[in-house]
């Protein structure tokens, strides 16, 4: 079992939404972190059949408990109505809930009680590499960091389930889209950009829909936390920027099962896909985790020159990292194109290439060569930004 870097606050003074894909570990997290909670499981079927019937069975059970009392209902958009009775428990008995989901889009699509923000949302990602000991790069890139599968010899396989259960029957269950069909062939051409830019009408063709239908499904695969855009820099100084975003899926290892990548094997062009998208994976997670006023975005010039990743203040854009990644185990002035290109805008900014390359060194021009387990521990430890 991984001890969770992700800590929720052990007095709460306000609810909380939980989110997060299925099977990061939203349930064990808050076992583990809140043992003494009364905890009501919609995924029981008995349970889910007596609050479906009659949701204010939930007010009348709680109405005579101690306003410290920790409520936790997973999976609380099986029974969205629940919300209200929710809700007052909250304003009239100071009841603490934890609401945990995979999912706010279907309450905000059918006009549910959201709490009118009395509940503060939060989010679980994947494993990250602080979490694992003995954590092994060659295995996160090939496993994927979701708990139940990183710790398998091979995950190619079992990942096919959870495709099938946990992301198509899940869109399917909710009526997310009309054709689950062109919807599958959209999920296939995602994980084809995985880790480029956006091209919406491209990936219509491709999917036999339109662009704007292929805007509603990637806003699907953001509001069921299946994906993520990746905005691009756009506070420009005198160069012509790509504006378009970059799309991931939230984690390597489903990635690899749409692509059928058995194996990504160091050296080559997979394995270097893989190695950027996780490290972009362990970025969002840090920012998220941290809530430290940062955000996420890339660089990319009219001319082709990128940088992978760069951490601004989420108001003022103001540039406080810059981060390129390669996978190569000899990292050569060949590869500070993009960061030397972005330095002379933003001169102040850290300015680190992120590798294989077991020497972590400094260039003259103050460009950070780290290996990548040096930069993993450096940025949970909250080094960098």
């Amino acid at each position: 079992m991984f001890e969770r870097y992700y800590k929720l606050p052990n007095e709460l003074v306000t609810s909380i939404f939980l989110f997060g894909a299925r099977q990061t570990g939203k349930t064990t997290l808050l076992l583990q972190q809140f043992p003494q909670a009364e905890y009501i499981d919609l995924l029981d079927t008995l349970t889910l059949a007596q609050y479906s019937r009659r949701p204010a069975l939930l007010y009348e059970r709680y109405k005579n408990h101690d306003s410290n009392t920790i409520v936790i209902i997973d999976e609380i958009q099986q029974v969205p109505l629940l919300l209200n009775e929710v809700h007052r428990l909250i304003t009239q008995k100071g009841i603490h809930f934890i609401l945990c989901g995979s999912s706010a889009r279907k309450l905000r699509r059918k006009g549910y009680n959201t709490l009118g923000g009395r509940a503060l949302p939060c989010y679980l990602y994947p494993l990250v590499s602080a979490e694992i000991p003995d954590f092994n790069i060659d295995k996160a890139l090939n496993n994927g960091m979701l708990p139940a599968y990183y710790v398998l010899d091979n995950a190619y396989l079992p990942l096919s389930a959870y495709i099938d259960v946990y992301i198509k029957e899940e869109i399917k269950a909710e009526a997310l889209v009309r054709n689950l069909d062109n919807f599958t062939r959209f999920l296939d051409a995602a994980a084809l950009t995985d880790g480029e830019i956006v091209n919406y009408n491209n990936i219509a063709t491709d999917c036999w829909v339109s662009a704007n239908t292929v805007k509603e499904y990637f806003s699907i695969l953001e509001d069921t936390l299946i994906g993520y855009l990746i905005p691009a820099y756009t506070k420009k100084v005198k160069r012509r920027l790509i504006q378009s975003p970059k799309f991931y899926l939230f984690d390597i290892g489903i990635t690899n099962y749409l692509l059928h990548r058995k194996e990504v094997v160091l050296g080559t062009t997979e394995y270097g896909h893989a190695f950027e998208h996780f490290l972009i994976q362990e970025l969002v997670a840090y920012i998220r985790y941290t809530r430290n006023d940062n955000e996420l975005s890339y660089w990319r010039t009219k001319d082709g020159v990128e940088v992978d990743a760069v951490i601004a203040h989420s108001v003022s854009k103001d540039v406080k990292c810059a981060i390129e990644i390669k996978s190569t185990e000899d990292a050569q002035n060949k590869h500070l194109k993009g960061l030397r290109t972005f330095a002379t805008e933003h001169p102040d900014c850290r300015k680190i290439l992120v590798s294989l390359d077991r020497i972590t060194r400094t260039t003259e021009d103050n460009i950070e060569l780290v290996y990548v387990y040096d930069f993993l521990k450096s940025l949970w430890q909250g080094i960098y930004f």
